[in-house]
């Protein structure tokens, strides 16, 4: 993954780009009917039964909107949450609160429904050591805030892009010309560029991961679309030589079967391409 640095850059970003957005030359609405000097508190509202997410982010899109204004924190990231629940409150500036409220909302209703749905495949994946992996189908502009409800509902992040990891797919190898080219070349290209990558390969038969294993250098093979039966030959075959990751298609009813085939990890786009947002709202106290 990205340094931390980078990561709290990604997300500076996106605030910066979320209030230009939809802020623009000014919030007229605001500027139209309320009075600069007016104060006032509000309240984030629970309107969905969810693990709630963005509570931190929130906090950061209303100070750099107006430093001035003070949060006041009832229920943390990560935590399960019910209808009529409060998760924090903010007070301040009437105008600033209303100007940071929609991109608030719109980053902690997907976040949530994003922790939300990690949370349960992590439940799903108790007792079997097998960690859920996010992956690159994310929403674009907003990697970062997805990838970080990921860790909120306990999952682990994949590599964040294309730069921090080599990730070595069905197309990198039929172009490079197989399997053990594509990891050839790929080594020399980290010496040659002095990178320090991890190296993942992805197989799509046995008879891939026995060429894959004949390499030396690799982190991770992923097991993309096998059976179940053809999963637990190739966690044989591999054993203690790489990590091994689960991908294709899997879903809540076949996430813990993948699992018991011994596999350390199962990655799954549907993390983030496949939720609808919760509902929460932002009301005046």
């Amino acid at each position: 993954m990205i340094s931390q640095q980078a990561l709290e850059q990604e997300i500076r970003q996106i605030i910066e780009n979320g209030i230009r957005e939809d802020v623009g030359d000014g919030d007229h609405s605001s500027l139209a009917c309320i009075p600069e000097d007016t104060t006032g508190k509000a309240r984030l509202l629970v309107k969905e039964e969810c693990v709630i997410a963005g509570v931190e982010f929130a906090r950061q899109v209303f100070h750099y909107v107006d430093p001035g204004l003070k949060m006041e924190v009832v229920i943390r990231d990560g935590e399960k949450v019910r209808y009529g629940d409060e998760v924090f409150y903010v007070s301040g500036s009437s105008r600033s609160i209303l100007l940071a409220e929609r991109l608030v909302l719109n980053a902690m209703q997907r976040m949530s429904a994003i922790a939300t749905k990690t949370a349960a495949y992590v439940a799903l994946l108790e007792g079997t050591g097998t960690k859920i992996l996010d992956t690159r189908k994310t929403t674009p502009g907003i990697r970062a805030l997805e990838k970080w409800a990921v860790k909120i509902g306990g999952g682990e992040n994949h590599r964040y892009a294309l730069y921090d990891m080599i990730m070595l797919k069905d197309n990198h190898i039929d172009f490079a010309g197989g399997i053990t080219r594509a990891i050839d070349k790929t080594k020399r290209y980290l010496r040659d560029h002095n990178l320090d990558l991890k190296i993942i390969v992805e197989a799509r038969d046995l008879n891939e991961v026995e060429e894959i294993l004949r390499s030396e250098g690799v982190y991770r093979i992923l097991l993309d679309n096998f059976s179940f039966e053809d999963t637990r030959k190739a966690v044989s075959m591999i054993g203690s030589h790489c990590l091994t990751e689960s991908s294709g298609g899997i879903n809540e009813s076949t996430l813990r079967k993948y699992a018991e085939c011994g596999v350390d990890y199962i990655s799954s786009g549907a993390l983030t391409h496949s939720v609808s947002n919760k509902d929460l709202s932002l009301k005046a106290v």
